[in-house]
């Protein structure tokens, strides 16, 4: 009978990626928001994500009080399952210290 020599398999230990913590600067912020305007303009829930990700850079207790929102609100309106109102989506960039902006489309698509 032969032997069969078996491997033992090793596990890979990850952790999750928070982007919030590579947000330092407002430039880096605007940079970070614009992209995702910018790549993915139809992807609400991500834009949606992404301010929540540059909220917790700067601090949400403190954007939760300077949109006039309750902090548990904004984290629910800022999460993968939220849906915010554009007044808040509005709020939110106000108190993050970004705007959003508008340019034309490229004709034809």
């Amino acid at each position: 009978m032969t032997k069969v020599a078996t491997k033992k398999s090793t596990k890979t230990k990850t952790t999750v990626y928070d982007m919030s913590a590579h947000l330092r600067t407002p430039a880096e912020m605007a940079a970070y928001l614009d992209a995702w305007l910018e790549e993915a303009p139809e992807d609400a829930a991500g834009i949606a994500r992404a301010l929540g990700d540059i909220a917790r850079a700067k601090g949400m207790s403190q954007v939760a009080k300077d949109a006039g929102l309750s902090r548990e609100s904004l984290y629910r309106a800022l999460s993968a399952e939220g849906n915010p109102s554009f007044a808040t989506v509005l709020k939110v960039a106000k108190a993050l210290g970004v705007r959003l902006h508008a340019q034309a489309a490229p004709s034809g698509g």
